[in-house]
C-alpha cells in the first residue's frame, strides 16, 4: 500500500483546478503509484475561487493566503499555478520551509528569477518539477525513443513552433500574461519555453541563437479581477498597453551540429494550438502537432522500394509510454489533461525514488538560459551565445 503525502496548492485558477483534478486521477490510471496524494489546502487570492476548488475537489481547507499553504504541516508539496511575478517568492518559502515545489513554466518572470528559484530548491534540498507536459505525450516519448536508438541517424535539421491564436482577438482581455510586471516575458516565457524544452528532450543543448520579437496589438480591454482567463473577450471597457511581446523568431545551432528554427506566438490568426516539431536526420525524419496530438509522422529510409518510401503515420497506442493507463486500444486517443496526471504520477514516483524529477529546475534554468540568449540577440541584432545563467 503506497504511503500518503500531502498537496498544497497555490493559485486557483484554470491550471490550479487541472493540478487538484489531475491528483485525483493518479490512483485510478496508476494504482502502482508508490505515493497517495492527498489534497490538504487550496489557496487563491479570491476567496469564491478558493472556496468553490474545495467545494468541487474535496480540499480540507481552503485560503486566501499563500503562507496559508507553506504553513500547513501536513503539506508536502506545493504547487504554484499562479501569475510569474509570485513565483520566485512562493518558491523560495516553500523550499525554506522544506516542501517539494512543482511549479509551472516559465519559473518566475525572467530566467533570473528562474536561477534563483533553482539554487533556493537545490539549497533546500527538496525535489522539483516545471510544467512541461508536451513532453509526456505517449507519441513524442515513442519519437525519442526511435531518436535515442539512432533510427533516424544524426539530427541535422530541427524546426519547432508554437503558434496560437488566444490572443488574436484584439478584445482579448489583458491578463497577467500580457503585462510585463506580473508575467514578466511574453511569448518568450509563455509558450517558447515549451518549444525549447521539447527541442531539448529531442535534439539535445542548443549553443546559440539569433532572434528578433514584435508586439502586434498593442493595446486590449483591461481584465476584471478574478474573473476569467487568457482566453477571455472582453469588449467596451477602458483599454490598457500591452508590455510584452506578442512573437519571437530565432535561427538556432544545436551542440551536436543540427541547425534549426523556433517560430511562436499568441495571436495568429487560423492557429488554434500549433505546438509542432519537424526533424530531419540522415537517415529518417519525423513530423508531429499538438492539435493531431496522438499522431507521429515517420520516415524511414530502410528500403529503397519506392512504393513504400514516403512517411508513415504512427497512432498511439498502448505500447507506446503511459498510454495503456489510460486505455488499451489502438489509435483510442488521450488527452491534455491525461498528460497532466502523466506528469503528477512521474513526479511522485521521483520524489518516492529520492532522486530528482525531470523536468524539474535544472531544465527550467537550461530553457531560461536560451531565452536570455534570445533577449541578447533583440539588443545586440546578432547571434549570441546560450551561456548559463
Amino acid at each position: 500500500m503506497s504511503k500518503p503525502i500531502g498537496i498544497g496548492v497555490i493559485g486557483m485558477g484554470w491550471m490550479g483546478e487541472l493540478h487538484a483534478r489531475s491528483y485525483q486521477q493518479v490512483p485510478v490510471r496508476f494504482p502502482d503509484a508508490p505515493l497517495t496524494p492527498e489534497l490538504v489546502i487550496c489557496a487563491d487570492e479570491f476567496e469564491k475561487r478558493a472556496l468553490g476548488s474545495q467545494a468541487k475537489y474535496g480540499f480540507g481547507t481552503a485560503a486566501t493566503n499563500w503562507r496559508d499553504v507553506i504553513g500547513n504541516d501536513a503539506v508536502d508539496v506545493v504547487h504554484i499555478t499562479t501569475p510569474n511575478n509570485l513565483h520566485l517568492e512562493i518558491a523560495t518559502a516553500a523550499a525554506e520551509a522544506g516542501k517539494h515545489v512543482f511549479c509551472e513554466k516559465p519559473v518566475g518572470r525572467n530566467p533570473g528569477e528562474t536561477a534563483q528559484i533553482a539554487a533556493a530548491v537545490r539549497e533546500a534540498g527538496v525535489n522539483s518539477h516545471v510544467g512541461f507536459n508536451y513532453r509526456w505525450v505517449p507519441v513524442v516519448q515513442k519519437a525519442k525513443q526511435i531518436i535515442d536508438e539512432g533510427r533516424i541517424g544524426d539530427i541535422t535539421h530541427y524546426r519547432g513552433q508554437f503558434l496560437e491564436g488566444y490572443g488574436a482577438n484584439p478584445n482579448a482581455m489583458l491578463t497577467w500574461r500580457f503585462a510585463e510586471e506580473e508575467s514578466g516575458l511574453g511569448a518568450l516565457g509563455d509558450i517558447m519555453s515549451h518549444t525549447v524544452d521539447m527541442a531539448h528532450m529531442l535534439a539535445g543543448p542548443v549553443t546559440r541563437v539569433v532572434s528578433q520579437k514584435e508586439t502586434f496589438i498593442k493595446e486590449r480591454p483591461a481584465a476584471v479581477p478574478g474573473e476569467g482567463t487568457h482566453y477571455s473577450i472582453g469588449a467596451g471597457g477602458p483599454l490598457e498597453k500591452v508590455s510584452n511581446e506578442d512573437y519571437v523568431g530565432a535561427l538556432v545551432q544545436f551542440e551536436s551540429g543540427a541547425r534549426g528554427s523556433f517560430e511562436v506566438c499568441r495571436v495568429v490568426v487560423g492557429e488554434k494550438l500549433g505546438l509542432r516539431f519537424q526533424i530531419n536526420g540522415t537517415t529518417g525524419a519525423m513530423h508531429w502537432s499538438l492539435e493531431r496530438m496522438n499522431e507521429l509522422d515517420l520516415y524511414l529510409l530502410e528500403t529503397e522500394d519506392p512504393v513504400r518510401d514516403g512517411y508513415i503515420n504512427l497512432r498511439s497506442g498502448p505500447e507506446m509510454p503511459h498510454h495503456a493507463n489510460f486505455n488499451p486500444a489502438q489509435g483510442l486517443q488521450i488527452s491534455y489533461d491525461d498528460l497532466k496526471v502523466i506528469e503528477m504520477y512521474e513526479f511522485l514516483r521521483a520524489i518516492a525514488e529520492d532522486r530528482p524529477s525531470v523536468p524539474g529546475l535544472a531544465e527550467a534554468v537550461a530553457v531560461g538560459a536560451v531565452a536570455e540568449a534570445m533577449r541578447r540577440s533583440w539588443e545586440s541584432g546578432h547571434w549570441e551565445a546560450v551561456t548559463p545563467i
